[in-house]
């Protein structure tokens, strides 16, 4: 076993040593805490303004114990959190900012191992991204979904946000029935109830092996979710001992398995920047390419919200991610290790799915072939996504006539305007809304229709963008067109009128503007201003990748380690 990195610290004699550890017992701490054993950092997301991590503090209670338990000395630390519904202009803003307040945290801190507390959606990918660059061991709890809410007698959660705003705009529903909608949703601790992002995330972790078997699913209110926090206590201090790095983990064949994964419980296609993003600081091959290839053929085996019928609760009920990775056995690297030290087959050995109409066999899938797929052309040179799941069959293959807005705020100026110039086969089009161009890459490409739309019972159309949809969302929407428009993508020289193509089972997507015409308003193109001149959001702009790189900032992909390289004591 190799030397505690703690010890760098607590275990030095003279001056040094006392400073560490002395201003550490003014907190209470005995002295045989300091004689050689691991020490644990809980890296907490907990924030009052990140209202799914809300129950983090007492959840990290249940993870001490576990680290008391076995031997272990746990410390607690803050990070940056991100509130998905609350901070603007967009969380993924921030997700990089967030990843480096991980990063030097842990590196800079006597820590031997790290307990991850992560939840709202990209709380999870910034800490792995985080410790990944540092590379100790490390173990995910996950917060939990909410509890399904209930309205009137029926089921909801957050994917039904959007249909009720649909009514709301069609008159069929009102604002005083929607602002009651409210309380009836959001009604326990935790994260979305459907397989929105969060829940994409918490079952991206355990399917890369991060986290413990069962950590997905695992309702916040339920008493088995504080379980699982004081075993995962338990197993990072074991995790120390015998040297499991976050690299044995997060191998290639991890990241495969994942995407596989993820194509089966039909997940938001936001996993595919994050995965991207975590494979760059892991220093693994990982391509868009790759998603199409290992997830697009991959069937349909949860129904679940936004992409089926029912709701994580029910998931958790039937079997959660162990009972689909059970259905998925030879499709899977089998072999990889994962957190608790067993493979990924050994956990899931004696899974079982207790209702089918949720969680399906492989002979029964509830759709043939789910996975995202990857659409390249004269409009996404580098490719765009599509989650097939999600959309409309009809719509997998069409032309239409471009509806362009210009940036968010055009489209909310006019997308209801009686006058607009639209029809049902119309393509809408929003420009400049990638991670350079609003900036941040906002969950705003699955645009509401125009209610002139709406009004003659459109329900689905054809719509574009550079931008994110929130993977509680739905709809026929192709996202992360790259290169986006703010970098000069031909995204951006869409006009009124141009006729547009997709083809999904092809995987087409293209503009019927030819070359000449292209390079003619490409001259009378310029970069948006977008007016930010200092802080972080300029470094942001300056550094951050295209969306088929996973959006990080080109200095933080690969890793540094845990050393750190200067002394001041």
């Amino acid at each position: 076993m190799r030397k505690l990195r703690s010890q760098e610290w607590l275990g030095k004699k003279g001056k040094d040593g006392f400073i560490y550890r002395a201003w550490l017992k003014n907190q209470g701490v005995p002295e045989d805490e300091f004689d050689g054993k691991p020490v644990i950092g809980i890296c907490n997301t907990w924030s009052e303004l990140t209202p799914c991590n809300g129950h983090f503090r007492e959840l990290a209670e249940s993870v001490k114990k576990g680290i008391l338990q076995a031997g272990g000395f746990p410390v607690e630390f803050p990070v940056m959190s991100l509130g998905e519904t609350i901070v603007k202009p967009t969380a993924m803003l921030f997700r990089n900012l967030m990843s480096m307040d991980v990063e030097e945290s842990i590196r800079a801190n006597p820590l031997d191992g790290v307990v991850l507390l992560c939840g709202c959606d990209k709380t999870t990918p910034a800490s792995v991204m985080g410790a990944a660059s540092v590379g100790l061991p490390t173990i995910v709890v996950s917060g939990g979904t909410m509890l399904t809410g209930r309205y009137r007698g029926k089921n909801i959660a957050t994917s039904d946000v959007w249909r009720y705003a649909d009514e709301v705009i069609k008159g069929t529903f009102t604002n005083e029935e929607f602002r009651e909608v409210e309380g009836a949703m959001c009604r326990s601790d935790g994260h979305c109830a459907v397989m929105g992002t969060a829940s994409t995330m918490a079952c991206m972790v355990e399917s890369l092996g991060l986290s413990l078997p069962g950590n997905a699913a695992i309702p916040a209110a339920d008493s088995r979710r504080k379980v699982i926090a004081q075993l995962s206590g338990r197993r990072i201090v074991d995790m120390v001992h015998e040297e499991l790095d976050i690299g044995k983990i997060l191998t290639r064949e991890a990241f495969e398995n994942a995407i596989v994964v993820n194509a089966a419980i039909g997940g938001s296609t936001n996993f595919v920047l994050h995965l991207l993003a975590i494979a760059g600081r892991m220093e693994v091959p990982l391509t868009l390419d790759d998603f199409d290839n290992l997830g697009s053929p991959i069937p349909l085996l949860a129904n679940l919200q936004p992409s089926g019928k029912y709701y994580m609760e029910d998931f958790y009920y039937a079997g959660g991610l162990p009972a689909v990775i059970k259905q998925l056995q030879g499709k899977l690297h089998g072999h990889v290790i994962t957190a608790n030290g067993k493979s990924i087959h050994e956990n899931v050995a004696k899974a079982v799915s207790y209702n089918e109409d949720v969680i399906a066999t492989n002979d029964k899938p509830f759709q043939e072939a789910s996975g995202l797929v990857v659409v390249r052309g004269n409009l996404a040179e580098r490719g765009c996504i599509i989650k097939p799941s999600a959309a409309s069959p009809h719509l997998m293959k069409h032309k239409g006539k471009a509806v362009v807005f210009e940036d968010i705020e055009d489209y909310r100026s006019r997308f209801n305007d009686p006058e607009l110039d639209i029809e049902e086969t119309s393509v809408l089009v929003l420009k400049n809304v990638g991670p350079k161009g609003y900036p941040g890459m906002p969950e705003v490409g699955n645009m509401a229709l125009p209610k002139k739309m709406q009004d003659k019972g459109v329900t689905d159309m054809v719509r574009i963008s550079d931008g994110r949809m929130s993977g509680t969302a739905f709809g026929t929407v192709f996202l992360h067109t790259a290169p986006e428009s703010a970098d000069g993508g031909v995204l951006a020289l869409v006009q009124n009128g141009d006729l547009i193509e997709v083809d999904v089972e092809k995987k087409f997507i293209h503009l019927h503007v030819d070359d000449e015409e292209l390079e003619s308003r490409r001259k009378n193109w310029s970069a948006p201003d977008l007016g930010f001149d200092r802080g972080y959001v300029a470094h942001y702009i300056k550094h951050v990748q295209q969306a088929d790189l996973g959006a990080d900032l080109d200095f933080l992909t690969g890793k540094s380690g845990h050393v750190v390289k200067r002394n001041s004591h």
